[in-house]
């Protein structure tokens, strides 16, 4: 048996498989993997595929052990999702009002220019080190040093307070006052 006897009987049970995957899932798109996936082991045991009206069944078979996989997969995946919301929901507080209020910062770092809010960017909310925002940007850390100290000085400009420090999430709040002898 070889590629010319797989399109026959690709041809002439795809509908059939793809029937009775359909009816079986809840989703097309499930249906259609159910069928692909059929049809890639009946490619791998061509050799096993019985002849003549012991097809079908063979193949209905074969879509439904992958269709049990399928389901098998989709409740470990469903577990997996809700356990990492779980562990996400405590790990992760919720900063759905800070995010209101720190809408200055962000329009401030939009004034900037984009060179100056990509090293803010990496230093202010990923808490890198110049040596390590200079491994990202592929620039000497000399360059970035004095980069992100005039960056840090724009930006104190436009919101009228020094910049949060390093680890700062867009979210959190910027203290508003000024620190004395500073412009």
């Amino acid at each position: 048996m070889g590629e010319d006897d797989f399109r026959r009987l690709y041809a002439a049970h795809f509908d059939a498989v793809l029937g009775f995957a359909l009816r079986r899932t809840d989703r097309p798109e499930d249906a259609a993997d159910v069928t692909a996936d059929t049809f890639l082991v009946a490619w791998r045991r061509l050799a096993h595929v019985p002849q003549g009206d012991a097809t079908r069944p063979w193949l209905y078979g074969v879509a439904r052990r992958t269709l049990a996989n399928h389901r098998r997969g989709e409740g470990r995946r469903a577990a997996l999702g809700d356990r990492l919301r779980r562990q996400l929901a405590v790990a992760v507080a919720d900063v759905a009002d800070d995010v209101v209020h720190r809408a200055d910062v962000t329009a401030a770092m939009k004034r900037l220019s984009a060179r100056d809010e990509e090293v803010l960017q990496l230093h202010l909310w990923e808490s890198l080190e110049p040596r390590e925002i200079a491994d990202v940007l592929g620039l000497p850390a000399a360059v970035v040093r004095p980069r992100l100290s005039r960056a840090r000085s724009r930006l104190r400009e436009i919101i009228g307070n020094d910049p949060p420090a390093a680890g700062h999430l867009p979210s959190e709040p910027v203290t508003a006052t000024r620190k004395e002898g500073h412009r």
